[in-house]
């Protein structure tokens, strides 16, 4: 698992809109990186809508966010929709993020691998400033600790 002061693994990975995101061509920015389980399940969409309520903060601390797990682009775009969500989510079907990251976890069904609940900051310059996983998948995280060290 990566760490504070690592440099973040890049990756590319589709969001809900069809667009590529690759995660080196935000660097000159903080990017924020939300892990998360599953689409549409109940402590997912708690904190996708508290960030998204969160966007001024964020903003101000000049912030890029991306949600990410291993659902689909379709299931993301619906989830987004349904919850209103001001920020893209990345479709990691393949694991290579939640892999590079080391946040994979068995979810659910048995052999399904998703991603953990996690967050990072990415600093400009590429590091890591900020990491958080959770110990289990019903675990949210420390919100205002998030944007307290955004806003530091």
């Amino acid at each position: 698992m990566v760490s504070v002061g690592d440099y973040a693994p890049d990756f590319e990975l589709m969001a809900f809109d069809k667009t590529m995101v690759r995660l080196s061509e935000s660097i000159g920015n903080r990017v924020v990186l939300l892990f998360y389980p599953a689409a549409f399940t109940g402590v997912c969409s708690k904190e996708m809508c508290t960030f998204t309520d969160s966007m001024n903060r964020l903003e101000a601390a000049e912030a890029e966010i991306f949600g990410i797990s291993v659902d689909g682009i379709f299931a993301n775009a619906a989830f987004a929709d349904a919850n209103e969500i001001g920020f893209p989510l990345l479709s990691d079907t393949n694991r290579i993020a939640t892999d590079a990251y080391g946040v994979g976890i068995q979810f659910v069904m048995p052999d399904y691998t998703a991603s953990q609940r996690a967050v990072f900051v990415v600093e400009s310059d590429g590091k890591i400033s900020y990491a958080w996983v959770a110990e289990g998948p019903g675990i949210e995280p420390d919100y205002e600790a998030v944007l307290a060290h955004l806003e530091s």
